[in-house]
């Protein structure tokens, strides 16, 4: 299961971790969703679509 990240500054913080591996993004018709999987955990920012 993903840790859910709030904020933009946040995930890019976290994506600049030494352990991090990947990011993955993820495009839904309603949201978008950006995934960093760090050396314990998965952690997953999701943007949801205004337009």
């Amino acid at each position: 299961m993903p840790r859910k990240i709030e904020e933009i500054k946040e995930f890019l913080l976290t994506a600049r971790q030494k352990d991090a591996k990947s990011v993955k993004i993820k495009r839904n018709k309603d949201n978008v969703k950006f995934k960093v999987r760090c050396r314990g955990h998965l952690y997953a920012l999701v943007i949801t679509d205004k337009e």
